[in-house]
């Protein structure tokens, strides 16, 4: 019998592609903008593209921020990416000061390249491990360090907690946390469901990895 994945619909970005890659995997992938789905669902992943405090606003208004935050406390294994990674932290300095769902103690912070690349960041770049940081039991853990994936974002998370940065890359000499994690939440800013064979493999980890339950 498959997992099933539920994808939070909050009316942010194209949640087909993300639905596609799990159902490519084996995985039973469900789209709900049911609270009581979603505090109830055996997996959860949080899509979006676009700024941070529409996506708030978003959550807020279809009643999704409480069923989300009862659903990572019991345990339940959550995913977010681009957009979705980012609202996993504290705040954002978006277009002005927003609170997130505070799951990963940090702020989200715009992107400085020194050499004056564009913004945003879009295309693929590599994965690097963090000085001290194994990828061993995350959804990372089948990845090679240095494997390309897909980015398209102006702002990065910066947790506070360096154990929280899963992965980085890096831009123009900036640092941007790929991936994070912190029990049972991971986040990964760049897109699993646009990065090939790779990103699949991420798709079907989060599928089955068993991830520690929020302390």
């Amino acid at each position: 019998m498959s997992v099933q994945i539920t994808v939070i619909d909050y009316g942010i970005g194209n949640v087909h592609s993300v639905l596609n890659a799990f159902r490519h995997e084996g995985a039973d992938a469900v789209l709900s903008a049911d609270p009581e789905v979603i505090r109830k669902a055996e997996r959860l992943v949080l899509p979006g593209v676009g700024a941070f405090g529409d996506g708030m606003r978003e959550l807020s208004k279809r009643q999704l921020i409480e069923p989300l935050r009862e659903a990572v406390a019991k345990g339940t294994p959550l995913l977010g990416i681009c957009l979705g990674m980012q609202l996993l932290l504290s705040e954002s300095e978006e277009f002005g000061r927003h609170e997130g769902l505070g799951f990963i103690p940090g702020t989200v912070k715009r992107i400085e390249p020194t050499g004056g690349e564009k913004i945003p960041h879009i295309g693929w770049n590599r994965l690097l491990q963090p000085e001290g940081r194994s990828w061993s039991g995350s959804l990372l853990e089948e990845v090679p360090v240095s494997t390309s994936v897909y980015f398209v974002h102006s702002f990065t998370a910066v947790p506070n907690d360096e154990r929280h940065r899963l992965a980085d890359t890096s831009y123009g000499g900036f640092r941007i946390a790929a991936a994070v994690q912190k029990d049972n939440v991971t986040g990964c800013q760049f897109h699993p469901e646009k990065s090939g064979t790779a990103g699949l493999m991420m798709v079907r980890r989060f599928s089955t990895i068993d991830l520690k339950k929020a302390s």
